[in-house]
């Protein structure tokens, strides 16, 4: 293996299956071996430069079949994706921060001056993806506006004006979560699809793979920037080896896009902190909680922690129709919260008490409710002496906040 002087990274093929099942979505058998060539001598691209032409003419050798990875930036480029910003600072960070906020959809997490952000595209990376790096002094550079349609114009316009059936992707560089180091991954994809699907396949012991979903495009990106590098000016590499569509473009790389349904990590730990602790300071009761009309069941005080509760949430039995044993025989959960009559600053601290209880229920996915004492019998529930009761928490029960 040799850099982009010329040289050509070359890898073996090989196959999760034994035969017995049906191949594999995308790559539809094992390639015997695939090669990975720089394209030398592209130059520098500005506005409105014709990108195919570019590449065919640096790219003579250019075969059916070929995958090109072309780096994001000189589609930026050839696009006018390009935005004018001072040479000086401070002027120069402001205008940063002002196209910055333009092209973030949501902050994701921010340390110092560093900013994880989603772009409208709903890709998530450092700064969205806005590059000072080989561009003149004066300009930054955004991604693409539709980096899977850029592709799939460059395809078509490979095969209608130069007779080429080619797939393209367009890379992107990219930091990982736990991981150091940054890689090229695909953010635009046309001709080839985005993942292979190992799902229902056998392994070669027998076992049925579940989740394997290779990012085909991806791994393709990162092979590819073994021969771009970063400083020598060689923002296309070619692929050649492995199967491509014969027709149709694919889902493109959107399809590599995980939805916030299935995002366990939208936010970084700090934001999502803040964000839990805003919910915690305004959970609401659903309008009204509908209890079982069942006989009333006496239920002891102490089934919270005696340690997390003030003075002012002393342990009382509560006696409340309503707060009854449920079908499986367990009893509702509920704590009588009073304060000594006529001390409002009591009483703040014991509201205050129970709303951080709910809180720390609520992160650990149980559900509370907040029962007025107009809302229960209490009639024979002893209250300390001078105490005023001022409702029944109700554990396991109610609605959870959206956190």
């Amino acid at each position: 293996m040799s850099g982009p002087e010329g040289g050509v990274v070359s890898g073996p093929g090989a196959g999760p299956g034994d035969g017995t099942t049906a191949p594999p979505t995308g790559f539809q058998s094992a390639p015997a071996g695939f090669e990975v060539r720089p394209v030398l001598g592209i130059g520098e691209v500005r506005p409105g430069d014709d990108l195919a032409a570019l590449i065919t003419t640096a790219a003579p050798w250019l075969a059916d079949g070929d995958i090109l990875v072309v780096t994001s930036k000189i589609v930026s480029k050839s696009e006018g994706q390009l935005v004018d910003v001072p040479l000086e600072e401070p002027a120069r960070e402001a205008a940063r921060q002002t196209v910055l906020r333009a092209e973030t959809s949501r902050v994701v997490a921010r340390r110092g001056g560093t900013q994880i952000v989603q772009t409208h595209h709903g890709f998530v990376l450092a700064s969205a993806g806005i590059d000072a790096s080989n561009v003149e002094p004066t300009r930054l550079v955004l991604l693409p506006k539709d980096p899977d349609a850029s592709a799939r114009w460059l395809r078509d316009e490979f095969r209608e004006r130069f007779d080429l059936r080619v797939a393209v992707v367009v890379t992107d560089t990219m930091g990982r979560p736990w991981r150091m180091g940054l890689t090229d991954v695909a953010i635009g994809a046309a001709g080839i699809d985005a993942m292979t699907d190992y799902r229902g396949v056998l392994d070669p012991y027998g076992n049925e793979l579940q989740l394997t979903q290779m990012a085909v495009v991806d791994e393709l990106a990162a092979a590819a920037d073994l021969v771009k590098g970063k400083t020598g000016q060689v923002p296309v590499a070619v692929v050649r080896g492995l199967p491509i569509r014969p027709d149709g473009h694919g889902t493109g790389a959107a399809a590599l896009i995980r939805g916030a349904d299935a995002d366990l990590f939208s936010l970084g730990t700090a934001e999502a902190v803040a964000k839990g602790l805003r919910a915690a300071a305004d959970i609401r009761d659903t309008p009204a909680i509908a209890f079982p009309e069942l006989p009333p069941h006496v239920l002891p005080a102490h089934v919270l922690p005696a340690h997390v509760l003030p003075a002012a949430l002393a342990p009382a039995p509560v006696t409340a129709a309503g707060l009854t044993t449920d079908a499986g025989g367990a009893a509702d959960r509920a704590l009588l919260v009073w304060a000594p009559g006529g001390d409002l600053r009591r009483a703040v601290e014991a509201g205050m008490e129970v709303q951080r209880i709910r809180a720390g229920l609520a992160a650990d996915g149980v559900a509370s409710a907040w029962v007025g004492v107009d809302q229960v019998d209490l009639s024979g529930v002893d209250v300390p002496e001078g105490g005023m009761p001022l409702g029944v928490l109700v554990v396991g029960r109610g609605s959870l906040p959206s956190l």
